[in-house]
């Protein structure tokens, strides 16, 4: 049990980082102009596959939570919304990130619509850094209470 905490609470602080890194870098991009705007939005190309720790991270707190249910009901519980988190950090995702990012080409085109697609990209990502924090602290709590 001490690995799957321990593994658990590492999977979470590495879907932390790309989530923090949104929440951080909006308040200077948000307002900018579209060319500069559309060079930073490069920087993004391959982090599809955080989408991988992601996954695992539900897997992970999932089992920690069956394994918890025994032995200790409350952090079994603290690990199911830790997981749940999670997935509404990805329903978020596929609803308002997924669809901006499909119409733009991953950020290489660039519709008329881009501004209503940037904020719409920006201030998701924002509330996923907040659910994902969310889980990170769910996980911590479902650990330290032994």
């Amino acid at each position: 049990m001490t690995m799957l905490r321990l593994f658990t609470i590492a999977v979470m602080a590495i879907i932390l980082v790309p989530s923090g890194a949104h929440l951080f870098e909006l308040p200077a991009k948000i307002g900018m102009e579209r060319e500069p705007y559309f060079v930073v939005q490069g920087v993004y190309a391959g982090w599809a596959l955080f989408g991988v720790p992601i996954i695992v991270a539900v897997f992970a707190n999932g089992a920690l939570a069956v394994l918890e249910r025994r032995r200790d009901r409350a952090a079994a519980r603290w690990a199911g919304v830790a997981a749940l988190l999670v997935l509404l950090s990805l329903v978020v995702f596929f609803a308002w990130i997924f669809p901006a990012n499909q119409e733009t080409a991953n950020w290489t085109r660039q519709p008329e619509n881009w501004e209503a697609l940037r904020r719409r990209w920006e201030w998701a990502h924002a509330a996923n850094a907040l659910i994902v924090f969310g889980a990170f602290l769910a996980t911590c709590m479902a650990v330290v209470r032994r």
